[in-house]
C-alpha cells in the first residue's frame, strides 16, 4: 500500500494533477490512498479520490504544523464534525493519520467516537514538520517547539485499550526491520515508512532501495524467529520490557506497562 501526500494543491492549480496521478499510472493495480487535511469538505474528498482512483483515503490532521507555518490555518473548530461527515458519506476505507506528533488516548476516543476505524497514529522520530516551518520563519523564534509531540512507542502504549475498537498503523522514526518489530509488537497493524525509502532512491537508486526493502524482509525472518514467533499476529504475545523514560509516562498515564513483560505466559 502506497499514499500521496495531501492532494489539495492539485484540487487548487489544474496544471499539478499529472504529478499526482502519475502514482496510478505506474501502479495500476496498486492499492493507493490518497490524502487531504481533516477541514476538507465533502466535495474536495470525492475529487481527491477521483483524481487518482483511490482505494482510500487519508485524513491527515496536522494542528502543530499548521499553528507553525506562517499562512497556516487557525481555526480548526470544524475538523471532527468534518472527518464524521466522511465516515459516514464515503464508501471508501478512511484513515486518519497525524503528521509526526502522536496521537493521545483522549485524540483516538473522540475519533472512536465519531465513527473513525482506522488511525495511523504516526509519532515523534521521523520527518519534523514544526522544524521544517519554523525553518521557513525569518526569526526561527518557535524552535523551543522542536520537540513537541510524543513518539511512536508513546503512541502505540495510549492506543493500547482501542485495539479492539480500531485499527491502528504506526509511522514515525521507523527506519528499520527491529523498528517494524516492535510497532507491530505493541499493536500496531501495519506499519508506514517514508523517509528511509526516499532517501534510499534519492542517494542509492531504485535497484539498492528494492535490495533494502528485500533486506529487511529477511531481516523479519530472523526477529521473528529470535522471538519465537510464526506469524505477524504472535507478536502480540512477545513480552516487553520498556526503559525509565517510558514506565515513569506509563505510570503517569493509568497504563499498564506491566502486563507487557509478562505476556508469553499468558498464552502459553
Amino acid at each position: 500500500m502506497v499514499a500521496t501526500g495531501s492532494v489539495n494543491a492539485a484540487l487548487k492549480g489544474p496544471k499539478l494533477i499529472d504529478t499526482y496521478q502519475i502514482i496510478r499510472k505506474e501502479n495500476p493495480k496498486g492499492i493507493i490512498f490518497t490524502n487531504l487535511g481533516a477541514g476538507c469538505s465533502l466535495e474536495q474528498a470525492k475529487r481527491a479520490i477521483d483524481l487518482i482512483q483511490a482505494d482510500g483515503l487519508q485524513i491527515h490532521v496536522n494542528l502543530a504544523q499548521e499553528l507553525v507555518m506562517p499562512e497556516g490555518d487557525r481555526d480548526f473548530r470544524n475538523w471532527l464534525d468534518s472527518i464524521q461527515l466522511l465516515t459516514e458519506q464515503l464508501a471508501i476505507p478512511l484513515i486518519v493519520k497525524e503528521v509526526g506528533f502522536g496521537m493521545s488516548q483522549e485524540t483516538l476516543k473522540k475519533l472512536q467516537k465519531i465513527g473513525v476505524k482506522a488511525v495511523d497514529i504516526s509519532g515523534q522520530g521521523g520527518t519534523n514538520f514544526i522544524q521544517i516551518e519554523n525553518a521557513r520563519r525569518e526569526k526561527k523564534e518557535l524552535a523551543f517547539l522542536n520537540d513537541w509531540g510524543q513518539s511512536t512507542i508513546i503512541s502505540l502504549l495510549e492506543s493500547t485499550n482501542l485495539h479492539d475498537e480500531m485499527t491502528v498503523l504506526a509511522s514515525g522514526g521507523i527506519r528499520h526491520s527491529l523498528d517494524i518489530v516492535k510497532a507491530l509488537s505493541l499493536g500496531a497493524s501495519s506499519v508506514g515508512i517514508a523517509g528511509t525509502i526516499l532517501d534510499s532512491l534519492i542517494n542509492d537508486g531504485l535497484d539498492l532501495t528494492i535490495q533494502l526493502v528485500q533486506k529487511w524482509q529477511e531481516e523479519l525472518k530472523i526477529l521473528y524467529t529470535l522471538l519465537g514467533k510464526k506469524r505477524t499476529a504472535d507478536l502480540n504475545t512477545t513480552d516487553i520490557v520498556f526503559d525509565p523514560f517510558i514506565i515513569s509516562w506509563c505510570k503517569s498515564r493509568g497504563i499498564d506497562y506491566r502486563a507487557f513483560a509478562f505476556r508469553d505466559n499468558f498464552n502459553q
